[in-house]
């Protein structure tokens, strides 16, 4: 197999791994009762937390697990697309791989919570779809920020290496 394959098929296997994580995260198994039936027994021992208070911090933790789970995806999703899709310079960053991620993001959070909308124990929430788009959106931003940081690194570093020279 030729190198750019195996790199293609290296990014699509994380992306496809990242998935398998989604829709076990998105199963009756890790609903928020079930969830919460582990993590208030660790709060409560470790901090004192009172069901009340819990109630919040269960509410911001599944949400971060959202935004975290989400972000990670958009991420593998564009590494995948830049393996599939070269630029035809040796660019690192280019809008198509962005906006075919956010797509990407989109539709699988969309079909994350119309899944969850028919388990008895879940709900499928439009609001959840706009989070994880929205983390999706953030983290092709970080993308883009590194690499627009890396590329004026590179030059500040070749521009004081051909002084010297």
């Amino acid at each position: 197999m030729s190198s750019d394959r195996h790199e293609v098929l290296k990014a699509w296997l994380a992306a496809i791994l990242w998935l398998i994580v989604i829709a076990i995260e998105s199963s009756a198994l890790l609903s928020a009762h079930n969830t919460s039936r582990i993590l208030f027994p660790i709060l409560h021992f470790l901090f004192g937390v009172d069901w009340e208070r819990f109630e919040t911090w269960h509410f911001f933790i599944r949400k971060t697990g959202h935004v975290v789970g989400y972000g990670i995806l958009s991420i593998l999703l564009f590494r995948a697309w830049r393996a599939t899709l070269p630029a035809m310079s040796d660019r690192k960053w280019t809008l198509r791989w962005t906006t075919i991620a956010i797509l990407g993001t989109a539709l699988v959070a969309s079909l994350d919570e119309w899944h969850q909308s028919f388990i008895p124990s879940r709900t499928g929430r439009w609001q959840d779809v706009v989070l994880d788009t929205c983390a999706g959106v953030a983290a092709q931003l970080l993308i883009f920020l590194w690499w627009m940081w890396r590329r004026k690194s590179e030059a500040n570093y070749d521009s004081i290496h051909s002084i010297s020279s």
